[in-house]
């Protein structure tokens, strides 16, 4: 039997981030996890026949202004700069999303040439609220109807079950408009792809002797047994099952993977939307753009949302978010337990919120209350169970041709270097996915 500190209920980021943390301080930490591997929905795996890197919960890109964040996942491995781009297949062409100048001049057939023509424009085009009360009217004030109709509407639709009307402004929030040329989907000044992979930022972020790690272990009330302080990572709904509260609403993604041989790309950019509800899936990634991989194949998955599978999405509605309240009273009540993360808070985070949220909790509820590092936590017994820790990646053979300046680097870590990539044979596609192999 082995005595732990702390345990943690999810093996993804925002699980991992404060198990380093308390680790660090001195605590030992075992993190469970229901998958067979570790990273949560930013997992990702070296395709054994292809040799392309994906990911096999959709692609993940990191982005943050957060200098702190950025220096913290720089301490678990190497990043290489990553500028990303998305473009949607609307009215038979290909435009930038989000919308800039040249959306609109080739959807609309304008000629605007210059950020003052394209502030007239957006002043005369857009109906305003003052106080947007749903997506639907966040979208009206930003683009106007004609660009709403044609790129935002069916999609969000498509995405979320719902009318945009029926969402909180969150959801549309998040998509800025460009006054000018600039392509680019984020602005950030940190903009990056891990290099070898998020699994090996997590399996290195994991490294520590004071951390066990047990996967293939699913969380259930009998472990309340087994722990006296506890970190849940998961949908807060599934820890109060039995409280007789609604469960929460979420969205699902089903993926169609397909691999094409001796076929170069199949299509012009690593992300393409599909705002037309003439099409089932919401987007096609094809992930050998990423890093520019090469391959004499491509690998692409076309992706659908569906109410049914893993929780990804939180569903942002206003009867969604009270039921969330009722659950969140019930969270202040559970001792020792805190509920970190997307899932357990019910809320969107990009990856660098997810790990900006898990260190201000530790700091602020963890560490400063001293309920960890000063030996306030009772040790617990769990019985022990060997996981091999290593997720095995293969070093990524080419640099990116597409970078944004290179960030500055974070200052020098007084923790141990990750130890090297393993050499064994590369993980497959999921055995869940719809594959089909077109020669």
């Amino acid at each position: 039997m082995t005595q732990y500190d702390l345990m943690i209920v999810g093996a993804g980021l925002s699980g991992a981030t404060i198990a380093r943390l308390a680790a660090e301080d001195g605590v030992s930490v075992l993190v469970i996890d229901k998958r067979e591997h570790l990273a949560g929905n930013v997992y990702d795996e070296i395709d054994s026949q292809t040799g392309i890197r994906i990911s096999r919960y959709g692609a993940h890109l990191f982005h943050t202004n957060d200098t702190e964040v950025w220096n913290f996942v720089n301490r678990f491995g190497k990043w290489t700069p990553w500028t990303h781009k998305v473009i949607a297949e609307c009215d038979n062409t290909l435009v930038p999303v989000p919308v800039n100048i040249i959306t609109v001049n080739t959807l609309l057939n304008t000629h605007i040439r210059d950020e003052t023509e394209m502030a007239e424009w957006l002043k005369t085009e857009t109906t305003k609220y003052e106080t947007p009360q749903n997506s639907e009217e966040i979208a009206l004030n930003r683009v106007g109807p004609r660009l709403y109709e044609k790129l935002f509407k069916n999609y969000t639709v498509k995405q979320w079950a719902k009318e945009p009307s029926e969402l909180e402004p969150s959801v549309l929030e998040r998509i800025p408009v460009r006054p000018n040329f600039d392509e680019r989907y984020f602005s950030d000044r940190y903009q990056a792809l891990p290099t070898d992979g998020y699994t090996s930022i997590v399996k290195n972020m994991l490294d520590h002797p004071k951390i066990t790690v047990q996967l293939n272990t699913s969380w259930n009330p009998e472990m309340e047994k087994c722990w006296s302080e506890l970190v849940f990572t998961g949908p807060i709904d599934v820890y109060f099952k039995d409280s007789g509260l609604p469960i929460l609403e979420y969205r699902s993604i089903n993926f169609e993977w397909s691999r094409l041989k001796n076929s170069g790309y199949y299509q012009p950019n690593s992300v393409v939307n599909y705002p037309s509800s003439l099409i089932d899936s919401t987007r096609c990634v094809e992930y050998k753009h990423f890093l520019n991989q090469k391959s004499d194949w491509t690998i692409i998955a076309k992706e659908t949302t569906t109410d049914n599978g893993e929780p990804y999405y939180p569903v942002p509605t206003k009867t969604n978010r009270d039921l969330y309240t009722k659950y969140s009273e019930l969270a202040k009540e559970a001792k020792g337990v805190h509920f970190v993360g997307r899932l357990a808070s019910y809320k969107y985070f990009n990856m660098d919120q997810a790990v900006r949220n898990a260190i201000d909790y530790y700091n602020t509820y963890m560490k400063e209350r001293s309920l960890i590092i000063n030996n306030e936590i009772p040790h617990i017994e769990i019985e022990e169970t060997e996981q091999d820790l290593e997720q095995e990646l293969l070093p990524p053979t080419t640099q990116t041709e597409t970078q944004s300046p290179t960030p500055p680097p974070p200052p020098p870590s007084s923790s141990p270097t990750p130890p090297p990539p393993s050499s064994s044979p590369p993980l497959p596609l999921s055995d869940s996915a719809t594959v089909i192999a077109l020669e």
